[in-house]
Protein backbone atom coordinates (compact mmCIF):
# COMPACT_ATOMS: atom_id res chain seq x y z
CA UNK A 1 0.00 0.00 0.00
CA UNK A 2 2.85 2.48 0.95
CA UNK A 3 4.37 1.56 -2.85
CA UNK A 4 1.17 2.35 -4.35
CA UNK A 5 0.76 5.30 -2.36
CA UNK A 6 3.71 6.40 -2.62
CA UNK A 7 4.14 5.81 -6.94
CA UNK A 8 0.53 7.58 -7.16
CA UNK A 9 1.36 10.62 -5.49
CA UNK A 10 4.35 11.76 -8.15
CA UNK A 11 1.63 11.14 -10.96
CA UNK A 12 -0.86 13.49 -9.04
CA UNK A 13 1.60 16.23 -8.70
CA UNK A 14 3.22 15.93 -11.63
CA UNK A 15 -0.48 15.95 -13.58
CA UNK A 16 -1.21 18.82 -11.44
CA UNK A 17 1.71 20.62 -12.67
CA UNK A 18 1.20 19.99 -15.88
CA UNK A 19 -2.69 20.90 -16.37
CA UNK A 20 -1.64 24.31 -14.72
CA UNK A 21 1.45 25.06 -17.03
CA UNK A 22 -0.78 23.81 -20.06
CA UNK A 23 -4.22 26.23 -18.46
CA UNK A 24 -1.14 29.05 -18.28
CA UNK A 25 0.45 28.53 -21.16
CA UNK A 26 -3.11 28.82 -23.12
CA UNK A 27 -4.45 31.91 -21.21
CA UNK A 28 -1.35 33.64 -21.95
CA UNK A 29 -2.09 32.68 -25.73
CA UNK A 30 -5.98 33.68 -25.30
CA UNK A 31 -4.29 37.26 -23.87
CA UNK A 32 -1.90 37.72 -26.20
CA UNK A 33 -4.48 36.95 -29.23
CA UNK A 34 -6.80 39.51 -27.61
CA UNK A 35 -4.40 41.92 -27.42
CA UNK A 36 -3.10 41.55 -31.11
CA UNK A 37 -7.25 41.23 -31.72
CA UNK A 38 -7.24 44.71 -30.16
CA UNK A 39 -4.61 46.48 -32.19
CA UNK A 40 -6.29 45.27 -35.45
CA UNK A 41 -8.27 47.92 -36.82
CA UNK A 42 -12.54 47.61 -37.45
CA UNK A 43 -13.31 46.91 -41.07
CA UNK A 44 -16.75 48.59 -40.10
CA UNK A 45 -14.79 51.96 -37.83
CA UNK A 46 -12.57 52.39 -40.33
CA UNK A 47 -14.42 52.31 -43.59
CA UNK A 48 -16.78 54.95 -42.07
CA UNK A 49 -13.69 57.66 -41.48
CA UNK A 50 -12.94 57.27 -44.94
CA UNK A 51 -16.07 57.94 -46.63
CA UNK A 52 -16.46 61.10 -43.98
CA UNK A 53 -12.88 61.84 -44.94
CA UNK A 54 -13.76 61.96 -48.80
CA UNK A 55 -16.34 62.92 -48.29
CA UNK A 56 -14.95 66.50 -46.17
CA UNK A 57 -12.44 66.47 -49.19
CA UNK A 58 -14.76 67.00 -51.95
CA UNK A 59 -16.62 69.69 -49.53
CA UNK A 60 -13.68 71.06 -49.10
CA UNK A 61 -13.13 71.46 -53.14
CA UNK A 62 -16.92 72.64 -53.41
CA UNK A 63 -16.60 75.64 -50.96
CA UNK A 64 -12.53 76.33 -51.03
CA UNK A 65 -11.65 76.60 -54.75
CA UNK A 66 -12.76 77.45 -57.89
CA UNK A 67 -12.86 76.90 -61.38
CA UNK A 68 -11.37 79.02 -64.10
CA UNK A 69 -13.47 78.69 -67.37
CA UNK A 70 -11.83 80.67 -70.09
CA UNK A 71 -13.31 80.92 -73.59
CA UNK A 72 -11.04 81.23 -76.65
CA UNK A 73 -11.00 81.96 -80.13
CA UNK A 74 -7.66 82.13 -82.50
CA UNK A 75 -5.09 83.27 -79.69
CA UNK A 76 -3.67 80.19 -79.20
CA UNK A 77 -0.04 81.67 -77.90
CA UNK A 78 -2.57 84.54 -75.87
CA UNK A 79 -3.90 81.32 -74.26
CA UNK A 80 -0.57 79.23 -73.41
CA UNK A 81 0.83 82.20 -71.69
CA UNK A 82 -2.53 83.03 -69.46
CA UNK A 83 -2.75 79.27 -68.78
CA UNK A 84 0.90 79.64 -67.57
CA UNK A 85 0.00 82.66 -65.29
CA UNK A 86 -3.19 81.31 -63.71
CA UNK A 87 -1.18 78.02 -62.56
CA UNK A 88 -0.60 80.36 -59.68
CA UNK A 89 -3.63 81.49 -58.33
CA UNK A 90 -4.43 80.52 -55.18
CA UNK A 91 -7.69 78.40 -54.54
CA UNK A 92 -7.99 77.51 -58.17
CA UNK A 93 -8.88 73.77 -59.00
CA UNK A 94 -9.24 72.97 -62.55
CA UNK A 95 -9.18 74.79 -65.71
CA UNK A 96 -11.92 74.56 -68.53
CA UNK A 97 -10.83 75.74 -72.19
CA UNK A 98 -13.72 76.26 -74.06
CA UNK A 99 -12.31 76.26 -77.81
CA UNK A 100 -14.03 77.89 -80.23
CA UNK A 101 -11.65 77.13 -83.25
CA UNK A 102 -13.93 75.28 -84.98
CA UNK A 103 -11.96 72.10 -86.74
CA UNK A 104 -8.58 73.29 -85.54
CA UNK A 105 -7.10 70.88 -82.97
CA UNK A 106 -6.62 71.78 -79.51
CA UNK A 107 -3.39 72.62 -78.41
CA UNK A 108 -3.73 69.98 -75.34
CA UNK A 109 -1.05 67.72 -76.50
CA UNK A 110 1.98 71.50 -76.75
CA UNK A 111 0.20 72.46 -73.13
CA UNK A 112 0.99 69.08 -71.72
CA UNK A 113 4.52 68.53 -72.94
CA UNK A 114 5.16 71.85 -71.08
CA UNK A 115 4.55 70.12 -67.91
CA UNK A 116 4.50 68.96 -65.22
CA UNK A 117 1.49 71.45 -64.27
CA UNK A 118 0.17 71.88 -60.44
CA UNK A 119 -3.44 72.59 -62.02
CA UNK A 120 -5.46 70.30 -64.67
CA UNK A 121 -6.35 71.97 -67.73
CA UNK A 122 -9.24 70.60 -69.73
CA UNK A 123 -9.88 71.61 -73.56
CA UNK A 124 -13.92 71.56 -74.17
CA UNK A 125 -13.61 71.75 -78.20
CA UNK A 126 -16.96 72.89 -79.40
CA UNK A 127 -18.88 72.29 -82.56
CA UNK A 128 -20.25 75.70 -83.35
CA UNK A 129 -18.54 79.21 -82.54
CA UNK A 130 -21.13 80.61 -80.18
CA UNK A 131 -20.60 83.00 -77.64
CA UNK A 132 -22.61 81.19 -75.37
CA UNK A 133 -20.80 78.26 -75.45
CA UNK A 134 -18.51 79.39 -72.26
CA UNK A 135 -21.82 79.41 -70.32
CA UNK A 136 -22.57 75.76 -70.39
CA UNK A 137 -23.22 73.60 -67.48
CA UNK A 138 -20.01 71.40 -67.89
CA UNK A 139 -19.71 67.87 -66.19
CA UNK A 140 -16.11 68.61 -65.30
CA UNK A 141 -17.40 71.51 -63.21
CA UNK A 142 -16.54 70.53 -59.65
CA UNK A 143 -16.87 74.09 -57.40
CA UNK A 144 -19.05 76.03 -56.54
CA UNK A 145 -17.10 79.14 -57.67
CA UNK A 146 -16.36 79.94 -61.18
CA UNK A 147 -14.11 82.26 -62.26
CA UNK A 148 -14.65 83.02 -65.83
CA UNK A 149 -12.11 85.00 -67.81
CA UNK A 150 -11.96 86.25 -71.41
CA UNK A 151 -9.05 85.26 -73.57
CA UNK A 152 -6.97 88.89 -73.56
CA UNK A 153 -7.13 89.53 -69.78
CA UNK A 154 -4.73 89.23 -67.02
CA UNK A 155 -5.17 89.67 -63.96
CA UNK A 156 -3.19 89.68 -60.64
CA UNK A 157 -3.46 86.71 -58.44
CA UNK A 158 -3.64 89.53 -55.65
CA UNK A 159 -6.59 90.53 -57.25
CA UNK A 160 -8.14 87.27 -57.91
CA UNK A 161 -7.43 85.53 -54.39
CA UNK A 162 -9.44 88.69 -52.59
CA UNK A 163 -12.00 89.07 -55.63
CA UNK A 164 -12.92 85.49 -54.53
CA UNK A 165 -13.22 85.68 -50.68
CA UNK A 166 -15.39 88.66 -51.29
CA UNK A 167 -17.72 86.68 -53.25
CA UNK A 168 -17.54 84.01 -50.11
CA UNK A 169 -19.37 86.62 -48.71
CA UNK A 170 -21.22 87.17 -51.39
CA UNK A 171 -21.94 83.73 -53.06
CA UNK A 172 -25.50 84.82 -54.84
CA UNK A 173 -23.87 87.52 -56.51
CA UNK A 174 -21.59 88.30 -59.87
CA UNK A 175 -18.27 89.70 -58.28
CA UNK A 176 -16.32 91.18 -60.36
CA UNK A 177 -13.40 93.53 -61.89
CA UNK A 178 -15.32 95.25 -65.14
CA UNK A 179 -18.52 97.31 -63.84
CA UNK A 180 -21.29 98.94 -66.49
CA UNK A 181 -24.57 100.28 -66.34
CA UNK A 182 -27.89 101.41 -67.95
CA UNK A 183 -29.82 104.15 -67.91
CA UNK A 184 -33.17 105.05 -69.25
CA UNK A 185 -33.75 107.66 -71.70
CA UNK A 186 -36.55 110.53 -71.95
CA UNK A 187 -38.76 107.91 -74.69
CA UNK A 188 -37.78 105.09 -72.49
CA UNK A 189 -35.35 103.53 -74.18
CA UNK A 190 -32.57 102.03 -72.13
CA UNK A 191 -28.62 102.94 -73.26
CA UNK A 192 -25.88 100.95 -71.79
CA UNK A 193 -22.61 102.62 -70.84
CA UNK A 194 -19.50 102.92 -68.62
CA UNK A 195 -19.24 105.24 -65.98
CA UNK A 196 -19.09 108.16 -68.81
CA UNK A 197 -22.96 107.44 -69.15
CA UNK A 198 -24.14 109.59 -66.75
CA UNK A 199 -28.37 109.84 -65.05
CA UNK A 200 -28.70 113.37 -64.22
CA UNK A 201 -31.84 112.06 -62.10
CA UNK A 202 -29.79 109.52 -59.45
CA UNK A 203 -28.23 112.55 -57.83
CA UNK A 204 -24.85 112.63 -56.54
CA UNK A 205 -22.03 109.83 -57.45
CA UNK A 206 -21.96 107.61 -59.71
CA UNK A 207 -23.20 103.65 -59.80
CA UNK A 208 -23.67 100.75 -61.66
CA UNK A 209 -25.99 97.92 -62.90
CA UNK A 210 -23.53 94.99 -64.15
CA UNK A 211 -20.40 93.26 -63.54
CA UNK A 212 -19.30 92.01 -66.62
CA UNK A 213 -18.88 87.70 -66.45
CA UNK A 214 -15.30 88.19 -68.19
CA UNK A 215 -13.96 89.08 -65.33
CA UNK A 216 -15.50 87.64 -62.49
CA UNK A 217 -16.58 85.24 -60.52
CA UNK A 218 -20.12 83.74 -59.86
CA UNK A 219 -22.24 80.52 -58.40
CA UNK A 220 -22.20 77.63 -60.92
CA UNK A 221 -25.73 77.22 -60.63
CA UNK A 222 -26.30 80.10 -62.84
CA UNK A 223 -25.02 78.28 -65.84
CA UNK A 224 -27.58 75.85 -64.78
CA UNK A 225 -30.03 78.18 -64.81
CA UNK A 226 -28.87 79.79 -68.00
CA UNK A 227 -29.72 76.29 -69.95
CA UNK A 228 -33.69 77.40 -68.70
CA UNK A 229 -33.53 80.41 -69.88
CA UNK A 230 -36.30 81.34 -72.78
CA UNK A 231 -35.62 80.59 -76.54
CA UNK A 232 -35.53 84.11 -76.97
CA UNK A 233 -32.59 84.55 -74.95
CA UNK A 234 -30.33 82.03 -76.70
CA UNK A 235 -31.48 83.65 -80.32
CA UNK A 236 -30.48 87.05 -78.92
CA UNK A 237 -27.20 86.13 -78.00
CA UNK A 238 -26.50 84.04 -81.41
CA UNK A 239 -27.44 86.64 -83.80
CA UNK A 240 -25.24 89.46 -82.11
CA UNK A 241 -22.20 87.13 -80.98
CA UNK A 242 -22.27 89.20 -77.94
CA UNK A 243 -24.66 90.04 -75.12
CA UNK A 244 -24.20 86.55 -73.20
CA UNK A 245 -23.15 88.75 -70.28
CA UNK A 246 -25.69 90.73 -69.68
CA UNK A 247 -28.18 88.48 -69.92
CA UNK A 248 -26.27 86.98 -66.88
CA UNK A 249 -26.65 89.51 -65.20
CA UNK A 250 -30.25 90.07 -65.81
CA UNK A 251 -30.88 86.12 -64.98
CA UNK A 252 -29.34 87.06 -61.46
CA UNK A 253 -30.76 90.21 -60.62
CA UNK A 254 -34.08 88.62 -61.39
CA UNK A 255 -33.32 85.81 -59.03
CA UNK A 256 -32.21 87.75 -56.44
CA UNK A 257 -34.17 90.74 -56.70
CA UNK A 258 -30.72 92.89 -55.98
CA UNK A 259 -27.78 94.27 -57.80
CA UNK A 260 -26.11 91.58 -59.78
CA UNK A 261 -22.82 92.52 -59.52
CA UNK A 262 -20.70 93.53 -56.57
CA UNK A 263 -17.50 95.73 -58.23
CA UNK A 264 -14.01 94.75 -56.84
CA UNK A 265 -11.50 97.57 -57.92
CA UNK A 266 -8.61 95.69 -59.17
CA UNK A 267 -4.95 96.96 -58.53
CA UNK A 268 -3.81 95.20 -61.75
CA UNK A 269 -5.67 94.24 -64.79
CA UNK A 270 -4.21 94.54 -68.19
CA UNK A 271 -5.91 93.75 -71.64
CA UNK A 272 -2.76 91.25 -73.43
CA UNK A 273 -4.93 91.70 -77.06
CA UNK A 274 -1.70 93.32 -78.85
CA UNK A 275 0.67 90.30 -77.71
CA UNK A 276 -0.73 87.87 -80.03
CA UNK A 277 0.18 87.45 -83.19
CA UNK A 278 -3.07 86.25 -84.88
CA UNK A 279 -4.24 89.94 -85.21
CA UNK A 280 -7.61 89.14 -84.26
CA UNK A 281 -9.35 92.12 -82.03
CA UNK A 282 -11.97 91.41 -79.68
CA UNK A 283 -15.76 92.79 -80.48
CA UNK A 284 -15.87 95.57 -78.25
CA UNK A 285 -13.63 97.29 -81.02
CA UNK A 286 -16.34 97.14 -83.39
CA UNK A 287 -18.25 100.86 -84.22
CA UNK A 288 -21.26 99.39 -83.29
CA UNK A 289 -20.93 97.22 -80.01
CA UNK A 290 -22.54 99.96 -77.78
CA UNK A 291 -25.09 100.39 -80.33
CA UNK A 292 -25.53 96.22 -80.37
CA UNK A 293 -25.64 96.15 -76.43
CA UNK A 294 -27.88 99.12 -75.81
CA UNK A 295 -30.25 96.91 -78.03
CA UNK A 296 -29.48 93.91 -76.12
CA UNK A 297 -30.83 95.49 -73.06
CA UNK A 298 -33.88 96.88 -74.37
CA UNK A 299 -34.30 93.17 -76.02
CA UNK A 300 -33.88 91.45 -72.76
CA UNK A 301 -36.29 93.74 -70.87
CA UNK A 302 -39.11 92.93 -73.29
CA UNK A 303 -38.12 89.17 -73.23
CA UNK A 304 -38.06 89.40 -69.53
CA UNK A 305 -41.34 91.70 -69.58
CA UNK A 306 -39.17 94.11 -67.12
CA UNK A 307 -36.24 95.77 -66.10
CA UNK A 308 -34.70 93.53 -63.16
CA UNK A 309 -31.10 95.35 -62.79
CA UNK A 310 -30.78 97.66 -60.25
CA UNK A 311 -28.38 99.73 -59.04
CA UNK A 312 -25.10 99.75 -56.79
CA UNK A 313 -22.69 101.99 -56.02
CA UNK A 314 -20.31 100.13 -53.34
CA UNK A 315 -17.00 99.63 -54.82
CA UNK A 316 -14.56 96.74 -52.18
CA UNK A 317 -11.30 97.51 -51.86
CA UNK A 318 -8.49 96.07 -50.77
CA UNK A 319 -6.95 99.14 -49.43
CA UNK A 320 -10.36 99.51 -47.58
CA UNK A 321 -14.50 99.65 -48.42
CA UNK A 322 -15.48 102.59 -49.72
CA UNK A 323 -18.54 103.68 -51.16
CA UNK A 324 -18.15 103.92 -54.55
CA UNK A 325 -18.50 107.94 -55.34
CA UNK A 326 -17.65 110.35 -57.91
CA UNK A 327 -15.60 107.94 -60.10
CA UNK A 328 -15.62 108.75 -63.59
CA UNK A 329 -12.55 107.24 -65.02
CA UNK A 330 -13.28 103.96 -66.95
CA UNK A 331 -12.31 100.77 -66.50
Amino acid sequence: MRYFHFCKLPGRVMGTRLLRFTSMVIIILLLVAGALTALLPSIKDDKAPNFKRESNTQSQHALDSFTLIMQTYNRTDLLLKLLNHYQAIPHLHKVIVVWNNIGEKTPEEMWNSLGPHPIPVIFKAQSVNRMRNRLQNFPELETQAVLMMDDDTLISAHDLAFAFSVWQQFPEHIVGFIPRKHISTPSGVYSYGSFELQNPGFGNGDHYSMVLIGAAFFHCKYLEDFQKQPEAVYTLIDETQNCDDIAMNFLVAKHIGKPSGVFVKPVDIRNLEKDTNSGYSGMWHRAEHLLQRSYCVNKLVNIYDGMPLKYSNIMISQFGFPNYANHKSKV
